[in-house]
């Protein structure tokens, strides 16, 4: 890329997808950790239905997302970035998908063999993926917190690169999925 040439940046679409599933994230990590440690008090039960009914419509904006992206091109990264990184960004990316795709699975299917009932914010309760079996909804409901904590190593490593282009190799990089 030339000095002063600018990637184009990402559509209006693409921006409060990705903006809108960063916010449910960021909400979602903390709140995950307080009912896992019972630290809700009375709200214990409410906090899991948030929780529930947030990860579902989650899962519902990433496969809407990775639907986006596999019809719509990213805009390239600039020129100069060296192949590792980009291989590195690439890598990320796909990463980031499948977890906000398995995380929530995990939890529902977790859930469901509880038993218990995933709630969609009061409107409907969604279907059990599998039937109870409490060991199983142990095993999942391990595999969806472990799986929670690589997703939020992930997220961070992927928040540090992107200030790394802003601050450190002053790109346009952030830019694109701020202003497009």
């Amino acid at each position: 890329m030339e000095p002063g040439q600018h990637a184009a940046g990402y559509t209006q679409l693409a921006r409060v997808l990705h903006w809108l599933t960063a916010a449910l994230v960021l909400v979602m990590l903390p709140l995950g950790l307080v009912i896992a440690n019972e630290a809700g008090g009375r709200l214990q039960g409410v906090l899991y239905n948030a929780h529930k009914s947030i990860g579902a419509l989650i899962l519902l904006l990433v496969v809407v997302r990775l639907a986006y992206r596999l019809t719509h091109r990213p805009p390239p990264l600039p020129d100069d970035i060296p192949p590792l990184q980009r291989l590195a960004a690439e890598a990320t990316h796909w990463a980031l998908y499948a977890l906000l795709i398995l995380q929530p699975l995990l939890g529902w299917a977790g859930t469901s063999a509880y038993p218990a009932p995933v709630p969609f914010f009061g409107l409907f309760d969604l279907p059990p993926l599998v039937t109870a079996d409490r060991a199983l909804s142990d095993q999942l409901l391990h595999w969806h917190r472990m799986t929670g904590l690589a997703l939020a190593g992930l997220a961070s490593l992927h928040v540090a690169a992107a200030l790394y282009h802003h601050f450190v190799r002053r790109d346009r990089v952030l830019l694109r999925m701020l202003t497009g």
